[in-house]
């Protein structure tokens, strides 16, 4: 019996050589530096990775573009740079107005009403990309004396595609209707894109 009671306390003063006082051993603080160390090195790997993935000077600088709006006259419109595209700005007529919101919305093949399209109290401002949703080319329309097809708005003689004064598909190959990017009047006469 005796011997039996000095092997336990002999193993039990070994335990405790081996843990701290506390009851953690050495093994564990190496377990948790050696996993640190790991976690710091892929932190260290991943950051390059994720930095670069971020945009370039150059292109947050095309962020946003302000544009002065105040030498459009109802039924002109100016093309404009935002992000390397071309941005169409249009002040519409009250006649073009009328024509786009006679059109029926169920007939549309993109089915949106003018007001969904521009901003409320600024509905004589319409803002699109001016890039034909088929291929990417840049409709006709925009300009004084340009081809604006047989709806009033834009024609992209590429391959056809027609829009009507609110910019909506209405005949041709393009599925949807020109692109309104993100937009805010900035002032009476300004409008910030993007």
């Amino acid at each position: 019996m005796a011997t039996k009671a000095s092997s336990a306390e002999g193993s039990k003063d070994t335990a405790l050589a081996v843990e701290g006082e506390d009851g953690v051993r050495r093994r564990d603080y190496l377990k948790v530096a050696a996993v640190s160390f790991a976690g710091v090195g892929g932190l260290a790997t991943l950051a390059p990775l994720l930095v670069q993935m971020s945009p370039s000077a150059d292109v947050l600088a095309l962020a946003t573009t302000e544009v002065d709006i105040s030498k459009i006259l109802p039924g002109q419109g100016i093309k404009t740079v935002w992000r390397k595209q071309p941005v169409f700005i249009r002040n519409l007529t009250p006649k073009e107005i009328q024509e786009a919101n006679a059109v029926p919305v169920s007939s549309l093949r993109d089915p949106q009403t003018l007001a969904e399209r521009t901003k409320p109290g600024k509905t004589n401002w319409l803002i699109t990309l001016g890039v034909c949703t088929h291929l990417g080319c840049v409709p006709l329309g925009i300009g004084e004396g340009e081809n604006k097809g047989p709806y009033g708005g834009y024609f992209c003689p590429c391959h056809g595609s027609m829009y009507d004064t609110a910019a909506r598909i209405r005949q041709g190959p393009a599925p949807k209707n020109l692109v309104v990017p993100d937009y805010k009047f900035t002032g009476p006469t300004t409008v910030t894109i993007g």
